[in-house]
């Protein structure tokens, strides 16, 4: 039988030599494998090669094609280079916000203050830190005991955190099949298979996670049921329960990512209300205020936590110790809620500009979001779209950035709203349209 991976390098050399070019359909795997020779399943497997290696990707319903472009070598949702519309990263500042959280600056510039910011912070961070964080966390339902509250340096820590301590390298955390790519990008440094699982339009199937776990066992499954990121959606109450159900029977712990949870007002309360035993909430501050300056927080169940905080600190994932001491003081005196109350504004004005420049774009979306889904028209892939869109300077982001797997990715972008002035957005977005209603084989607008 054929080796998989010298027909993939064959393939590939194809590419390189510009025998395929960027666009083109390769042919239905039972045609390949005719071609070559070769059984059904190694073509199969040449072409779950040919996309692990950045070099082909599938769309639904309509095959699989040569990259528009070679994956750049930096991580998903990277600063787009040369861009002059970033409508790729969602990282929201909101007007008057610096001088929210000078006031709060200042208090550290006390001598005694700062002597004690500049030293090392734990996990556990501090009883005060534990309680504001409690504060600031709870949600509808749902309140966490100050005593479980973990701290990392930003949010991406406390997930990696959460998934070293559930899942052993070589495991298997489950995802939805479309998910935040930096999960993507943290399983795969900590020798961890990610294994996507079908949505509808409801969110995660539990019933498709129970199968997933017969095939092989689960180390977890992460999951964002409030406002999920690319989707825009959140799952209701009773899938929240039938997942809470599945997860105890089947005795599998779920990493809850509550980053954007804080924009949508009211909703269900967390996955952690209906499964507090199986559930480890992580969030942060990041996107409530500003990247630079972060915290991230891991709230795992009360059996959990010596085995996340131990995770956190062998990762060397802990807090900077000024920065908590900041956050602590931003969050009790009322500098994050006045910024959240800004940032809901904010984003409800973006979406509803979304909405009327893009259409059908916030169809999944909650009024009150920072990006949007965007579904193309039949004769567009995502990928030359992205191509289009960025010969014109705007940046955005394909749909199999977010795709779990290495097979098919829907034919869909994600637009981030947060980046550009609201002027700007508007006919950054305006620009999207007329691209989407044209041709892949027009030319630039001048």
């Amino acid at each position: 039988m054929a080796d998989y991976r010298r027909v993939a390098d064959a393939v590939a050399a194809d590419i390189a030599a510009g025998r395929l070019r960027p666009g083109d359909r390769l042919p239905p795997q039972r045609a390949f494998a005719r071609r070559r020779g070769i059984a059904n399943s190694t073509a199969g497997r040449v072409y779950r090669e040919l996309a692990a290696r950045g070099l082909v990707v599938g769309e639904v319903g309509r095959g699989t094609f040569v990259r528009a472009a070679r994956r750049p070598p930096g991580p998903a949702l990277a600063e787009p280079a040369g861009a002059r519309v970033d409508l790729e990263l969602s990282n929201p500042s909101v007007p008057g916000q610096s001088e929210l959280m000078r006031a709060g600056m200042e208090r550290l510039l006390r001598p005694d203050v700062l002597g004690a910011a500049l030293g090392p912070a734990g996990t556990a961070g501090t009883p005060a830190a534990r309680e504001a964080a409690a504060g600031l966390l709870a949600a509808p339902g749902w309140r966490p005991d100050p005593a479980r509250i973990l701290f990392a340096g930003n949010g991406r820590q406390a997930l990696a955190g959460a998934v070293a301590a559930l899942v052993p390298p070589g495991g298997r955390l489950a995802a939805e099949a479309v998910t935040y790519p930096v999960v993507k990008g943290i399983a795969a440094r900590l020798g961890v298979t990610l294994v996507p699982v079908e949505t509808d339009g409801h969110g995660l199937r539990p019933d498709a996670l129970a199968a997933a776990h017969r095939g092989a066992p689960l180390g977890a499954v992460y999951v964002q049921p409030t406002l999920h990121n690319p989707y825009g959606t959140t799952m209701p109450r009773e899938r929240r329960a039938e997942l809470a159900a599945v997860l105890e029977r089947l005795g599998l712990h779920a990493i809850e990512d509550r980053v954007w949870a804080f924009l949508p007002e009211g909703g269900p309360p967390p996955l952690a209300a209906e499964a507090p035993h199986r559930t480890v909430v992580v969030d942060s501050l990041s996107k409530r205020l500003a990247p630079g300056l972060s915290v991230g927080f891991a709230v795992p169940p009360a059996a959990l936590t010596g085995r996340v905080a131990g995770a956190l600190r062998s990762g060397a994932w802990g807090p900077a110790a000024f920065a908590l001491d900041a956050a602590t003081g931003w969050i009790t005196d009322g500098t994050v809620a006045a910024v959240t109350r800004a940032k809901r504004a904010d984003a409800s004005a973006r979406m509803r500009i979304a909405a009327e420049r893009l259409p059908g774009a916030a169809g999944r979306s909650v009024p009150c979001a920072y990006f949007c889904w965007w579904d193309l028209p039949p004769r567009w892939r995502a990928e030359t779209f992205v191509a289009a869109a960025a010969r014109h300077g705007i940046a955005v982001t394909p749909a199999a950035a977010f795709a779990a797997g290495t097979g098919s990715s829907p034919r869909a972008v994600r637009v981030g709203l947060a980046s550009p002035p609201l002027e700007l957005l508007g006919d950054a977005l305006g620009v999207l349209a007329e691209i989407a209603a044209g041709s892949p084989e027009d030319g630039p607008v001048d």
